[in-house]
């Protein structure tokens, strides 16, 4: 959805100078919301990447804590995937439906993990049930967060769309907070053994709330004004993909963007928060 080629018919459709309305400001407020509540799922696992690590990898600390880091990278691999998979999906049904879709794979996703049976009742399945589902944490991301931006940009009124999409930029540390009080919620109510014992699958299960709620946000959405236009007009993109990827002045924009912004920020984030966190626990025993 996030596509050059997106990009290009957002400008045409915009109406310049248009105030944003009421309306569009609670539209792009509940696409917000929504994709917070997307990543406080996909941050629980990291967040709870030590104590996963002894529930569903066996081996000495270290390697069953790697072996837990492993699990967590793979819903990073494919994110990219995601994005192309969800992208052409929303460029050709729409960003509404789309953010159903994703919503829905990675809230259910979560939940099982809290219901997961650890290496000790179920062997080797165990890890294997919870890469996959990782795997799917990260396609599911992965469209939400470029098509969240899409639509936001498409709802902005002319030189405000970086204000509007900015609000995006700030679900994901968001989620991380909301993730971080409702495991130190839990862990506070239930004890520091019961929360190692069954206590961390709290925040998975509570997971089901958030996704009633997103649900229930996505439904209410109107789809973009741009897209419903040009879908009126029979002017969407039959070859979104081809469009955005098969010429290479579109192709240069997005490499340069993947690996030039993209890629430098996410290991600078990720340094900043999870590694800080996995030493402090790992190394400082805190």
């Amino acid at each position: 959805m996030a596509t050059p080629s997106g990009s290009a018919d957002v400008r045409k459709f915009s109406t310049k100078g248009t105030p944003i309305t009421p309306e569009e400001r609670k539209v792009i407020f509940a696409s917000s919301l929504g994709t917070v509540f997307e990543w406080y799922d996909f941050y629980l696992y990291g967040s709870l990447a030590s104590i996963i690590a002894k529930q569903f990898f066996i081996g000495d600390p270290t390697t069953t804590f790697i072996f837990a880091l492993l699990a967590f990278a793979a819903g990073f691999i494919v994110r990219p995937f995601g994005a192309l998979v969800f992208g052409r999906l929303g460029d050709m049904i729409g960003r509404k439906y789309t953010f159903l879709i994703t919503i829905l794979i990675m809230g259910g996703s979560t939940f099982i993990v809290g219901l997961l049976p650890g290496y000790a009742s179920i062997g080797i399945a165990a890890p294997i049930i919870l890469v996959i589902l990782r795997i799917l944490q990260g396609l599911a991301l992965g469209g939400e967060y470029g098509g969240a931006a899409t639509y936001v940009a498409e709802h902005a009124p002319e030189g405000k769309r970086g204000a509007f999409t900015a609000w995006i930029q700030t679900t994901a540390t968001l989620g991380f907070f909301l993730s971080l009080m409702v495991i130190l919620g839990t862990r506070l109510a239930t004890g520091e053994k019961d929360f190692e014992a069954w206590g961390w699958r709290i925040p998975f299960l509570v997971s089901v709330i958030l996704l009633g709620i997103s649900v229930w946000i996505r439904l209410a959405m109107n789809e973009s004004p741009a897209f419903a236009k040009m879908k009126a007009e029979g002017k969407t993109s039959k070859a979104p993909l081809t469009e955005a990827f098969g010429k290479w002045k579109n192709l240069k924009i997005v490499i340069l963007a993947l690996i030039g912004l993209t890629a430098g920020q996410a290991v600078v984030w990720y340094t900043g928060q999870f590694y800080a966190l996995f030493f402090m626990i790992q190394t400082l025993k805190v």
